[in-house]
């Protein structure tokens, strides 16, 4: 062919690729008019094929692009067109397989790497679309000066990453991708809050950057700022409502903020269109655990379980509902996967929680030690907690907040009376506690909410007391749905910051759940929570928290005397009805006999405890971990003599 006709053929191919992403019918016109010169023209057949895609035609796209793509093995754009073609045609296996084939060519193909980790997230495969998913991100960087960090990144590099970013913002203050990509490592590193103020700049410079949007949103969730992801997600679906993703964290917000009927509905929705989804079903019956549907929970974790049998969280979570027992079949399954050694940490960690309840049913407490020993060893080698700076925290506080400091301070918090805090270590008693409150009717039960944590961390020096107790009233107004008088706040972690709650809330109620040092860190330590609670998985480290603890609370009490109201959860076991008219009174409630029925409370409880606390007081938990008395010296070492005088 002629220089001049080779020419005008590329510049007419150039015009017809131009034409397809906004008007695909003319870039086909364009493209037959290339292929009546030239009839076997490869660029021409595939943007013929594109366009013909991009109006409906899949199948006549797909006639063309098979035996293109056969007739050129090596052209990445016409195997990841054959991808996108495949999936429309909803062939996912064939689109995976040509969308591996266009990525393995060319390793920057972008839109590729997205494309098929959505057709990954849709045939159920988790970890492959996350790996899709992060090496989009990582081929989406095109300035050479980021590339190092995010290879770092891609790599999980988290410290070099963040050294290579934060040398280039020194000089490059504006350079939006670097700030994002710094965000993204802050969140990996758990550092959320820093994460959060990295994407609100993004978001101030470019509002209308949807990735930017989403991970402030996720950054926003892992904090549980529910009501602020809220917002954020539901402008995202407003604009692209079909997004999984999307609607996914948003249904998870809406579950963090009470608001069970839409969360659930989302859930059904994606599980519609995403059936073979293990991720969603996990979720899912989450949501329907919490709203005390236990059967249907157990259904969806199952079906996690069928799609998906090497995700050990979807064992864990039939383990975590307490009340239920794995089948023979179960244990052997868990077994085969936790032996496998290529199981990533995660799954293997929740294969060994799962495995520690079965065989602690079974009463093989020596393999179930080893199993929950196992299992927090390794979440405890993933977290970053010193329990000298917790033992310092507690130190402070007893050295700040004496008794001439509060009296120097009477009288200048918000006189609100409505919070009830319910305080303590986790697995001690405290969902119990709020269930028999809850189920008084002047009194909303909510859930662990973050926001004293919050006030804490962003304390400065100075701050008005009073604007910071109505603001936690005001920011905590949207999980109460009942307008009752007063409301719970679950979060145990809150005896950290007594002083605090008692300048900004001087007229709360805080309830001290306590439980024996031996149960309630035992408890503790074969419980993988889903976040927070750092100290639970060493027993060394379970000890001195218990110990900092006590210590704490018993400086309050001389500070404060009479000001926290402390519930023994084995004292309520034995006498329900004595303690609970004690804590009626303390709250300054009348008795109601429905808080001895709290059992038929039917309320959402989103903690560990959710199914124990609809069956009636039980005795069953107090001593289980005497059968484990061999294997926990490190606790008791670590415990010193508050195992004796945790009760004073």
């Amino acid at each position: 062919m002629p220089d001049g006709a080779a020419h005008s053929l590329n510049a007419a191919g150039e015009r017809a690729a131009a034409l397809l992403a906004t008007q695909p019918a003319r870039a086909e016109r364009e493209a037959q008019a290339i292929l009546m010169r030239a009839p076997k023209d490869p660029r021409a057949l595939l943007i013929l094929a594109s366009a013909r895609r991009r109006q409906g035609d899949a199948m006549a796209a797909c006639a063309i692009l098979q035996p293109l793509a056969q007739a050129y093995p090596r052209a990445a754009m016409t195997h990841y067109e054959l991808g996108l073609t495949l999936a429309d045609l909803k062939k996912t296996d064939a689109a995976i397989a040509a969308l591996r084939h266009a990525t393995a060519i060319n390793r920057e193909l972008t839109d590729a790497w997205k494309a098929l980790g959505d057709q990954l997230f849709l045939k159920g495969d988790v970890p492959g679309a996350e790996m899709a998913y992060a090496q989009h991100a990582r081929s989406a960087i095109t300035d050479p000066v980021l590339k190092p960090a995010a290879h770092a990144l891609f790599e999980g590099r988290l410290d070099a990453a963040d050294d290579l970013l934060r040398n280039h913002l020194t000089s490059h203050l504006g350079d939006m991708a670097a700030m994002k990509m710094l965000a993204e490592v802050r969140g990996r590193q758990g550092r959320y809050g820093d994460a959060e103020a990295l994407l609100a700049h993004c978001l101030e410079v470019d509002p209308a950057n949807d990735a930017a949007r989403f991970a402030y949103a996720e950054a926003l969730f892992h904090q549980q700022k529910a009501a602020e992801t809220v917002v954020q997600m539901e402008r995202l679906v407003a604009r692209k409502p079909n997004l999984p993703a999307y609607r996914n964290m948003l249904a998870g917000a809406l579950a963090l903020l009470g608001e069970d009927d839409r969360s659930t509905a989302l859930y059904e929705g994606l599980l519609v269109d995403y059936p073979n989804q293990p991720r969603l079903w996990l979720n899912y019956g989450h949501g329907l655990r919490a709203i005390g549907r236990r059967d249907e929970a157990m259904a969806a974790y199952r079906r996690c379980i069928a799609l998906a049998p090497a995700m050990g969280d979807s064992y864990w979570s039939v383990a975590n509902l307490k009340t239920a027992s794995f089948t023979e079949e179960e244990e052997a399954a868990m077994q085969v996967q936790a032996r496998r050694a290529d199981l990533p940490a995660e799954d293997r960690l929740h294969f060994h929680y799962a495995l520690g309840k079965a065989l602690e049913d079974r009463r093989d407490y020596a393999a179930a030690f080893e199993h929950y020993a196992n299992g927090a060893a390794l979440r405890r080698g993933e977290i970053v907690y010193s329990a000298d700076e917790t033992h310092a925290q507690a130190e402070r506080s007893t050295r700040l907040f004496t008794r001439e400091f509060f009296a120097a301070q009477e009288g200048v918090g918000c006189e609100s009376t409505a919070p009830i805090f319910i305080v303590g270590l986790p697995r001690s008693g405290s969902t119990l506690i709020e269930q028999i409150l809850a189920s008084h009717s002047q009194v909303e039960g909510t859930m662990e909410l973050p926001h004293i944590g919050l006030i804490a961390q962003s304390l400065t020096k100075g701050a008005a007391l009073a604007d910071l107790g109505r603001s936690y009233v005001n920011d905590t107004a949207i999980y109460r749905k009942l307008n009752r008088p007063f409301f719970i706040d679950k979060m145990p972690n809150n005896f950290m910051h007594l002083g605090l709650i008692q300048l900004i809330l001087p007229d709360a109620k805080i309830i001290d759940a306590r439980r024996h040092p031996m149960g309630a860190c035992f408890s503790a330590f074969k419980q993988h929570f889903a976040q927070g609670q750092s100290f639970s998985y060493d027993l060394t480290d379970l000890g001195r928290y218990y110990r900092d603890y006590v210590e704490l609370m018993r400086h309050f009490d001389q500070a404060l005397p009479g000001r926290v109201h402390r519930v023994i959860y084995e004292d309520m076991v034995e006498d329900t009805e004595g303690e609970v008219r004690r804590l009626l009174d303390y709250c300054g409630l009348p008795f109601e006999a429905g808080c001895l029925r709290f059992y038929e409370n039917n309320r959402a409880v989103r903690t560990v405890s959710s199914e124990q606390v609809r069956r009636p007081i039980f005795r069953d938990g107090i001593d289980q971990w005497r059968n484990f008395e061999s294997w926990l010296e490190p606790l008791k070492a670590a415990l010193g003599p508050t195992l004796e005088s945790w009760r004073e």
